[in-house]
């Protein structure tokens, strides 16, 4: 009696919804059956679930190489599977890997095609075809899918996979074209709530990635899984837009859908630019940036945007111990707030100041200056601060402009004219000979090329100067926030607000400062009252805290960046 074929099956689905909808147990009994009807014994079967045979290569696919190492051993004589794209869609690979098994020993056969042969260049060709058929009915499938997904997120509408920490998914009785209850993305106003702070302790309170992680941990807040969350993922939710209320798909992204907004889009500009000045800032390749302290948690005022006066190093903010020795004989040791030049300590480099700066004083008189700066910004008329700016940057562009297009039209009127007397010169009747009017007409047609892109050049800047000026606004806007919001902040969002208006502070002997602002404050504040662009009058500790307008100009020791 003939011994019966031993077979190995192999079973696959590219996505795991097809494992859902029970296509492996489909293509398992079509096999057994088919198996069972020829006399074959099936030894071995092979299931792969959720792997793509157009985009998965066979060295990459585990069941592929135990199969073909089980081959070689002789353990099996029939590969059976439901149909031949089962084994791989690739039209530059599959074809031979069919071919390697028939070379091998192994017969290939697909319930619903038959034996694979290649007895003929005829059974190869056919074989080549087969799968690239299959290759290109793999890509329309993708565009396809692709393009029916970006359909999807354009409308707001959930397209399945992973589901972002802060959102659901739920049905609420949407149906699809099949007439089955499809599912929504909705807001977990929980996890929401725990998204907001992460944003509102990165951006107010200078929280790195790591102390959010810690923060969480100690709160009890887990992810999803249960765990604690990573600095990773906290820097991945960061970075992610789709917290603002937009769906992705590959390349294309929706419009904002302000039921799906967890976070607003400038909150998340702001976290983005944050993140951005922080590697900058560590990679120190860039020097006039804003910079960002690495860490709040200290109890001086500025963070990595003070530096020492005499030798340009920065100053780092550290502790100096006091230990006092009360009666009953009990120590108590009170940590004193300085800082300290890093090149004078380590001998780095040559510094001729002080090796130490208590940050109390250094940090009181920092903070007055931004009372003044506040007190002026209140006193002063918000849309008469923008009045000023807006004059301040559009004006010069308005006259370049209307300058520019006068001139322009001044030349097409000479050409214009120019060309009339072309017929005069025709009939004898110009002071123009032919060729000096043809010279003349092409100087002029040269100068209004030049005219025109003194227009296109002058349209831009003040297109330029139009958007500086709206930028100008929202400057204005965040100020006068922060100056609402300065005085019963805590000390984290107060050493925020510094780090975002001030650009340097240099620090002197005996506590002598010099400090640069980010902001263009010769253009917010009035310049009747306080002629700011001539101050570099030095702060002294000793000096009494000035909050009349009339009064900084003389008494206080601001550097101002107009």
């Amino acid at each position: 009696m003939e011994a019966k074929k031993r077979v190995y099956c192999l079973y696959r689905v590219s996505t795991l919804g097809q494992v859902e909808k029970d296509d492996i147990p489909m293509q398992k009994q079509s096999c057994r059956e088919f198996a069972e009807r020829q006399g074959w014994e099936i030894t071995k079967e092979f299931s792969e679930k959720g792997v793509s045979g157009f985009k998965v290569s066979s060295k990459d696919r585990d069941a592929i190489q135990e199969i073909q190492r089980d081959a070689m051993a002789g353990k099996f004589d029939i590969l059976l599977v439901f149909m031949f794209d089962r084994i791989g869609r690739k039209e530059d690979e599959t074809p031979f890997v069919v071919e390697w098994f028939v070379r091998n020993g192994v017969a290939v056969w697909s319930v619903n095609e038959g034996e694979q042969r290649f007895d003929s260049h005829v059974d190869k060709l056919m074989n080549y075809i087969r799968y690239w058929q299959a290759s290109g009915e793999s890509i329309k499938t993708s565009i396809r899918t692709k393009a029916r997904s970006g359909q999807i997120v354009q409308e707001g509408r959930y397209k399945g996979g992973f589901v972002l920490y802060g959102y659901r998914i739920e049905k609420c009785g949407r149906l699809n074209k099949k007439n089955n209850e499809v599912n929504d993305l909705k807001i977990d106003e929980n996890e929401a709530a725990v998204v907001r702070t992460i944003f509102d302790k990165y951006i107010n309170e200078g929280y790195g990635t790591y102390r959010l992680s810690r923060y969480l941990r100690e709160c009890g807040i887990k992810n999803r899984k249960g765990e604690d969350f990573t600095n990773t993922t906290i820097l991945h939710m960061i970075q992610n837009d789709s917290y603002t209320g937009v769906l992705h798909s590959g390349d294309i992204t929706s419009e904002i859908f302000p039921a799906l907004q967890i976070i607003p889009p400038e909150i998340f500009k702001k976290a983005r630019a944050i993140a951005r000045k922080r590697v900058i800032n560590r990679e120190r390749r860039i020097d006039d940036e804003t910079i960002v302290p690495f860490s709040t948690k200290g109890r001086s005022l500025l963070s990595g945007n003070i530096f020492c006066g005499h030798c340009g190093g920065k100053l780092t903010a550290d502790y100096a111990p006091r230990t006092y020795i009360r009666k009953g004989g009990m120590d108590k040791v009170i940590a004193r707030s300085r800082y300290v030049c890093y090149n004078r300590v380590r001998h780095v480099d040559k510094c001729d100041g002080q090796s130490t700066y208590a940050a109390k004083t250094i940090d009181g008189i920092v903070d007055e200056q931004l009372h003044v700066i506040f007190d002026m910004i209140k006193e002063t008329p918000q849309n008469e601060m923008l009045m000023r700016l807006n004059s301040a940057l559009l004006s010069e562009a308005v006259s370049a402009l209307k300058i520019a297009r006068q001139n322009l039209t001044k030349k097409e009127k000479e050409l214009a004219d120019l060309k009339s007397e072309i017929i005069k010169v025709i009939r004898g009747q110009s002071g123009f000979s032919a060729d000096l009017l043809n010279e003349i007409i092409t100087q002029t047609e040269d100068s209004i090329k030049t005219a025109q892109d003194d227009v296109a050049r002058c349209q831009n800047a003040y297109e330029k100067a139009q958007s500086d000026a709206d930028a100008q606004k929202a400057q204005v806007d965040e100020i006068i926030t922060w100056s609402n919001l300065y005085d019963n902040a805590i000390h984290e969002t107060k050493k925020m607000i510094a780090s975002q208006l001030i650009e340097a502070v240099r620090v002197y002997k005996d506590h002598r400062l010099e400090i640069d602002f980010n902001i263009s404050l010769s253009q917010l504040l009035d310049t009747d009252c306080c002629d700011v662009s001539g101050f570099q009058h030095w702060l002294q500790p000793t000096q009494q805290p000035f909050r009349q307008k009339n009064e900084l100009q003389v008494c206080t020791n601001l550097k101002l960046n107009g």
